[in-house]
């Protein structure tokens, strides 16, 4: 099956579990095949909709979402990890995080930062720039 497909199913079960708004949610009518194929899709549209990854000793393991205090990865891709790790958007480097496991919710690990340190593009000033410097000298031959 197509993600496509698992796509559309998963839009009209989301319309059939909201029902008509006065509480009758049809919920007990999906077959659990059916809502198995959505858990599938929704999982699959979560690894293709989110750019969020980690680099662990050159190998990298997609990341599902961050929060403030820590991440949650996919129960089937995340390895028991623990240690330094950095965290990735595409192909920007957003930060240096010490990391451990915290627990497993449904289908996600999720993991808490013990320090989250964000990646500079530039090294750190040991000095106090003055505000009237010049940006550049030119020489005098």
């Amino acid at each position: 099956m197509s993600s496509k497909l698992y796509l559309t199913i998963l839009n009209c079960a989301a319309c059939l579990v909201q029902g008509t708004g006065k509480g009758d949610a049809m919920t007990t009518f999906l077959s659990k095949e059916l809502r198995e194929g959505l858990a599938a899709a929704r999982k699959l549209a979560e690894k293709r909709k989110s750019r969020l990854r980690i680099d662990v000793d050159g190998r990298t393991y997609p990341v599902l979402r961050v929060w403030n205090g820590g991440f949650a990865m996919d129960r089937d891709d995340a390895p028991h990890l623990r240690g330094l790790v950095d965290l990735y958007d595409g192909g920007r480097h957003l930060s240096q995080c010490l990391i451990v496991a915290s627990e497993a919710q449904d289908d996600e690990m999720w993991f808490d930062f013990k320090r989250s340190t964000p990646v500079a593009d530039r090294a750190a000033l040991d000095f106090v720039r003055d505000e009237h410097a010049p940006v550049a000298l030119i020489a005098r031959d």
